[in-house]
C-alpha cells in the first residue's frame, strides 16, 4: 500500500473534519496534528466566519509601514526626474536638496529605489576599471582661477553637413564652464575666445591643455604661438602627457555630458548647435550638481579672477648672468658670429641664453627651457615640459555619471 502525500491545507482541513465528528477533544487532535491550541482555534474561527478559502496561508506582511517613503517625496523626486531625466540618484536629491533645504530627503539609495519603481531607470552594463596603481590623479588646483583647462572636443557635422569644432573651457577647481563655442582649430580662431574670456573673467594662473595644434607644437620647449601669448599675459601653459586624455579627466569628463546632451543627435546648422550650447553651459552652471565638489553646482563656487589683462605683454626678464638674443623672423638667433635656428613660433622675442658647466648654453624663454646650444653651435631643443602629476589610488566608488 502506497505512503499517503498530503500537504499543509488538507491536514488543516481533514483537522477539522474529525473535529466535526465529535470523537475527539481539542487536545488529542493538537497531539495527532502537532499544532498549538491557539493554531487550532484561529483555524476554527476562520472557517466559522464563512471564509470559502479559510484554509490557506494568510500574508505575513505587516498592514503597515511607518518608514515607508511618503507619497509626496515619491512624487517630488519623479518630477525632478522628469525635468532632468540624466540625472542619477544622486544628481536628484542634491537637487531637491538645493530647491527645499529644510525638508529632510531620504538617501541616494531610496531615492534611486524610487525611479527603478518607476522605471526610470536604464540598466548599464558594467565597466572594467583600471587596476588602482595605474590610474592617475593629478595635482588639483586649490581656489577658482588657479588653473583653466582647454580642449576642443571632438569634431562633428550638423545636420547640413557643416563641420564643428566646440572649443571648451573649464575652471579646474569648481568645474565652471566658462565657454562652449564652436572656432577653427587654429590659433587664429581660438584666441579671440581667450580675448574675450580674459576681459569678462581676468586672468588664471595658469593653463592645462593637450600638446598638438593649437595649444602646443612640436617647436622648441612645444610651445606654440597661442601659448607664447598666453606666457607674454603672465599665464603659464601646462601640457599634459602625450595621447594621455586622462590627465584632463575633469575637462574630459564634462565632454561626455555635454556630447549626450547637445550633440546626439546633432543641431541642423552651426547656429543652432551654438544655440544648443549656450543653454547648456547655463544648465551646467547653475543647475546640475557635480558629485567631485560636495553636490554643489559650479556657479554657487566660482567667482571671476581678480587678475586683470596687462595692458601691455610682459616682457621676459633674465638675470644678469642670461646673453640676450631676440629671434629673428625665420626663428634663427645670431650667436657667436653664426646663426642658429630656434623656433619660427618666436618670431621678434627675446631670449634668455645662461652658460652650462660643460660649455653648453642653455636657452630660456620666460621660464620655459627650449633647448641647449652645444659647443659646437648646434641646437638641441627640448619637448614641451609637462604639468606635475602624482600616482595615487582614486575613490572606490563609481561616480554618478
Amino acid at each position: 500500500m502506497p505512503f499517503l502525500e498530503t500537504n499543509r491545507l488538507e491536514e488543516r482541513i481533514a483537522m477539522l473534519g474529525d473535529y466535526d465528528t465529535g470523537s475527539f477533544r481539542v487536545s488529542q487532535l493538537c497531539r495527532e496534528y502537532a499544532v498549538s491550541r491557539p493554531t487550532f482555534y484561529t483555524w476554527l474561527e476562520r472557517r466559522a466566519a464563512g471564509e470559502a478559502d479559510w484554509f490557506v496561508d494568510r500574508s505575513h506582511a505587516p498592514h503597515g509601514c511607518p518608514h515607508r517613503t511618503p507619497e509626496a517625496v515619491c512624487a517630488a523626486v519623479l518630477e525632478v526626474k522628469r525635468r532632468f531625466p540624466r540625472f542619477g540618484p544622486k544628481k536628484v536629491r542634491a537637487r531637491l536638496a538645493r530647491e527645499q533645504p529644510q525638508r529632510a530627503w531620504p538617501a541616494a539609495s531610496t531615492v534611486g529605489d524610487i525611479l527603478k519603481r518607476a522605471g526610470l531607470v536604464e540598466a548599464r552594463a558594467g565597466r572594467r576599471r583600471r587596476p588602482v596603481e595605474l590610474q592617475r590623479l593629478d595635482v588639483a588646483a586649490a581656489q577658482p582661477n588657479e588653473e583653466w583647462a582647454c580642449d576642443f572636443k571632438g569634431w562633428f557635422r550638423t545636420l547640413d553637413g557643416r563641420r564643428c569644432d566646440p572649443l571648451t573651457v573649464t575652471d579646474t577647481h569648481t568645474r565652471y564652464l566658462l565657454e562652449v563655442r564652436i572656432a577653427e582649430p587654429t590659433a587664429e580662431g581660438v584666441r579671440p575666445v581667450f580675448e574675450q574670456l580674459f576681459a569678462d573673467h581676468g586672468l588664471p594662473g595658469s593653463i592645462r591643455c593637450d600638446n598638438g595644434p593649437p595649444f602646443g607644437s612640436v617647436a622648441a620647449g612645444g610651445l606654440s604661438r597661442l601659448s607664447v601669448w598666453w606666457l607674454k599675459l603672465g599665464i603659464e601653459p601646462h601640457a599634459i602627457r602625450p595621447a594621455s586624455p586622462q590627465d584632463n579627466g575633469r575637462h574630459e569628463r564634462m565632454h561626455r555630458t555635454l556630447k549626450a546632451d547637445t550633440a546626439d543627435p546633432p543641431a541642423t546648422s552651426l547656429a543652432e548647435q551654438q544655440a544648443r550650447f549656450d543653454v547648456f553651459r547655463a544648465y551646467y552652471n547653475a543647475e546640475r550638481p557635480h558629485e567631485g565638489i560636495g553636490q554643489a553646482a559650479p556657479a554657487d563656487l566660482w567667482t571671476p579672477s581678480a587678475r586683470p589683462r596687462p595692458k601691455a605683454p610682459i616682457e621676459p626678464w633674465y638675470d644678469a648672468d642670461h646673453q640676450v638674443r631676440r629671434v629673428r623672423t625665420n626663428g634663427e638667433i645670431k650667436w657667436r658670429g653664426d646663426f642658429v635656428f630656434i623656433s619660427e613660433v618666436l618670431t621678434g622675442e627675446p631670449l634668455g641664453l645662461i652658460e652650462q658647466e660643460d660649455g653648453a648654453h642653455l636657452v630660456r624663454f620666460f621660464n620655459v627651457p627650449l633647448g641647449v646650444i652645444d659647443r659646437r653651435g648646434q641646437f638641441r631643443r627640448f619637448a614641451p615640459r609637462r604639468h606635475r602629476l602624482r600616482y595615487a589610488p582614486e575613490p572606490q566608488t563609481q561616480q554618478n555619471l
